[in-house]
């Protein structure tokens, strides 16, 4: 769950891909990164922390120059915490590229040994996206003899959706040439693009992982770069669009709508906003039909991901709705903090209740998902020590039962609620009076009828059902339970430090 954008303009692009990225904080607190180019000359800054701490305006934005650029903004998967993994990466043959990558690749460790030995070309992090690059890398060398074109670029792009399992939405700036970006041909992250026309009817071009990002630059959408497909666009500002990889329907991750996007992003022609709501309605529905005589006096939404559909379900079971559990605005998603004392400090400093509004209640807490159930059990103690009477919990989204192999950094399943407990378990951990989940054909449901045409959905965490002919084998998630568990992740946090 990392946030990628390209520009190609007419005018320097460091200020347009900045406030882009800016848009893109919720998808990645750890590390920023923006590399430009001009007459061929790179420049680039890359570092960890959030993006306002990574870049000044005037110190930094300023000299990063050119008409064409790339950025990141990241959320550690594979690689780890090492500040060596920050992008974009770059090579230097052929032309120089640099690449943003948001996904994950399941045959990654094939592909290094491959790269290495057969391609000897050097890996210098532990990053997947690093494989990624010199995949592509080598592909376009095999491609080109004296120049590149148009036509070896989407060759290459076709090499790499042969070779790379997985999900990846990637940008690539090819120095002295332009900018590509393409998709995995099941289209799991999103990637969206966008044009603009100056008053002087000179054109512009920006790629990104959601649509908020074209919002702010005042790019207009004109759609999801296709799953299989590639996107091209020269530095003389033509636009090149291709498919390059044999058709696969589109999987787009279910997660995405649930929690990992903006609620004012489109993704998939879908309206994350609306999605949301129809969760709502959908929950309402179910408590309607299953507890016809609940005595809920209240709903409450935790913030910020699940109001939308806190409030639509309020409205269907005709109960109130309030904003009696405020958030503060100072403290980043602890979905992705690493280890458990770090979240549990950062809960308490993120959440706290108006117990005026909850004092002798019944009240139903609506949350986006259930994931560890420690936000939520810290949230339901708040709630009895602010006086509730009652408290009942649903979950907008289904039990999450699987690790996540393309690109969010789900626990191991040991750390997983609903992995090995019972619904009455889970409850009981969390310490609620009663617990309501969504289920998997009312989230489809959610997101389908607002575009028919998604047949399909990755959606692995809550089914352990994986991409068609993508199967990794018993290694390769025992490698991903020792990667992922708090444990790892505190031992990987320190040896970054």
């Amino acid at each position: 769950m990392c946030g990628v954008v390209g520009v190609v303009d007419h005018k320097s692009v460091g200020l347009t891909l900045y406030d882009a990225l800016i848009m893109l904080q919720h998808r990645g607190q750890d590390a920023a990164g923006i590399m430009t180019e001009k007459k061929k000359q790179l420049f680039l800054r890359r570092k960890t922390g959030m993006i306002n701490q990574v870049f000044r305006e005037s110190r930094h934005v300023k000299h990063l120059k050119g008409m064409m650029g790339i950025a990141h903004t990241r959320y550690p998967t594979a690689g780890g915490f090492d500040r060596t993994q920050v992008q974009p990466f770059y090579v230097n043959s052929p032309c120089g590229l640099g690449l943003a990558h948001n996904g994950n690749l399941t045959n990654s460790a094939e592909l290094r040994d491959s790269i290495v030995h057969s391609g000897h070309r050097h890996i210098n992090t532990e990053s997947d996206s690093e494989v990624l690059l010199n995949v592509f890398a080598r592909a376009l060398e095999k491609q080109v003899s004296e120049r590149i074109s148009v036509e070896a670029v989407f060759n290459a792009v076709r090499d790499v959706q042969k070779t790379c399992r997985g999900a990846y939405s990637v940008v690539v700036l090819i120095v002295g040439f332009g900018l590509v970006a393409f998709r995995d041909p099941f289209g799991v992250r999103p990637l969206c693009y966008g044009k603009k026309v100056d008053q002087g009817g000179q054109v512009s071009y920006m790629v990104a992982s959601e649509s908020i990002s074209l919002d702010v630059a005042r790019f207009s959408r004109i759609g999801e770069v296709p799953n299989g497909a590639a996107v091209l666009i020269t530095k003389d500002l033509e636009l090149h669009q291709q498919v390059c990889a044999e058709e696969r329907d589109l999987h787009p991750c279910l997660f995405e709508y649930v929690y990992l996007s903006r609620p004012d992003s489109v993704i998939n022609d879908v309206s994350v906003f609306r999605a949301r709501q129809n969760m709502g309605r959908k929950l309402g529905e179910q408590i309607r039909r299953e507890w016809a005589d609940h005595d809920i006096d209240l709903v409450i939404g935790v913030p910020d991901t699940s109001r939308v559909a806190a409030s639509e379900l309020a409205r269907i079971i005709d109960r109130p709705y309030s904003e009696a559990l405020i958030k503060n605005r100072y403290v980043g998603r602890t979905f992705i903090m690493s280890g458990q004392e770090q979240r549990r400090r950062s809960i308490k400093r993120k959440l706290n209740m108006v117990a005026s509004e909850v004092a002798g209640k019944n009240i139903l807490l609506i949350d986006d998902s259930i994931v560890r159930g420690n936000t939520s059990r810290e949230i339901v103690r708040m709630a009895r020590n602010c006086g509730a009477n009652r408290v009942y919990l649903a979950s907008a989204a289904p039990q999450v039962c699987y690790p996540n192999i393309y690109g969010i950094d789900m626990p191991s399943t040991d750390e997983l609620l609903t992995a090995h407990r019972s619904l009455e378990e889970a409850r009981a951990y969390i310490g609620c009076d009663r617990l309501i989940y969504q289920t998997i054909e009312d989230l489809e449901a959610s997101v389908r009828e607002l575009n028919p045409a998604l047949k399909h959905f990755e959606k692995s965490v809550f089914t352990g059902d994986y991409l068609p002919g993508d199967s990794p084998d018993d290694a390769f998630f025992d490698r991903l339970e020792r990667d992922r568990c708090d444990a790892a992740r505190v031992k990987q946090r320190k040896t970054a430090v």
